[in-house]
C-alpha cells in the first residue's frame, strides 16, 4: 500500500463523519476514522499525564481490533492521534517528550534513525496549544504522515521509523504504562 498526497489524506481526514465512541479527558474521541478507503476503528484511548496533569489524550485506530505491539505493527496503516489537553505543552517540552519516547524505543540507538527524527521534529517547531491535535498516519513498509489540526505537516519515509514511533506508546518502555493498556484496549 503506498502512502498517499498529503492533500489526499488531508482530505480524508477532514471528510470523516464525526461519530464520537466515547468522552475521555473532556475529548471526544472519534469512534472511526476512514484513511486510504479503509475504515479503521478505534482500538483504545487513554490519557497522558504527568505530575497529576492531564497533557493529552492519545488515541489508537486500526483496521481489526489488536491487543499487542506485535499485532499493531503488522496492520497495514494505524493511526496515533493525540489531542492536547493541557496548556503547560509546549513545542520544547514536546521535542523533549519525543526525545525520550525515541530513545527508550530504540533501547538508546537512534542511529538508524537520526535523520528521520530530526524530520520529525521539525514538525513541532510551531506553537503548540491547548485544543491542538496532531493525527500520525503510519503505513506498513512506507514511513508515516503527520498532521496538525487536520493540516498536513510533512511525510516521513521509512519502516523502522514507523516502528519506533509506535513503539513510543506501545514499546517496552512506553511513555505511560496506563496509556499504552488503554491504546490497546487491555
Amino acid at each position: 500500500m503506498k502512502v498517499l498526497s498529503a492533500s489526499t489524506l488531508a482530505a480524508a481526514l477532514l471528510a470523516c463523519p464525526f461519530v464520537h465512541a466515547k468522552t475521555v479527558s473532556s475529548v471526544d474521541v472519534q469512534e472511526s476514522l476512514t484513511i486510504q478507503s479503509q475504515v479503521l476503528e478505534l482500538n483504545g484511548a487513554g490519557i497522558r499525564s504527568k505530575f497529576f496533569i492531564d497533557l493529552y489524550v492519545g488515541s489508537l485506530y486500526l483496521p481489526t481490533t489488536q491487543h499487542s505491539l506485535v499485532e499493531v505493527l503488522e496492520q497495514s496503516v494505524a493511526v496515533i492521534r493525540l489531542n492536547i489537553t493541557s496548556g503547560m505543552i509546549s513545542s520544547d517540552k514536546m521535542v523533549d517528550a519525543i526525545t525520550d519516547g525515541f530513545e527508550s524505543a530504540t533501547d538508546g540507538d537512534v542511529s538508524t534513525i537520526e535523520a528521520e527524527i530530526s524530520q520529525f521534529m521539525g514538525l513541532f517547531n510551531a506553537e503548540i496549544n491547548q485544543g491542538d491535535q496532531f493525527t500520525f498516519i503510519l503505513t506498513k513498509n512506507e514511513g508515516t504522515a503527520s498532521f496538525k489540526n487536520g493540516q498536513p505537516q510533512g511525510e516521513i519515509k521509512g519502516e523502522r521509523f514507523r516502528q519506533a514511533l509506535l513503539k513510543i506508546w506501545l514499546g517496552d518502555k512506553p511513555a505511560q504504562d496506563s496509556l499504552k493498556k488503554s491504546l490497546l484496549g487491555l
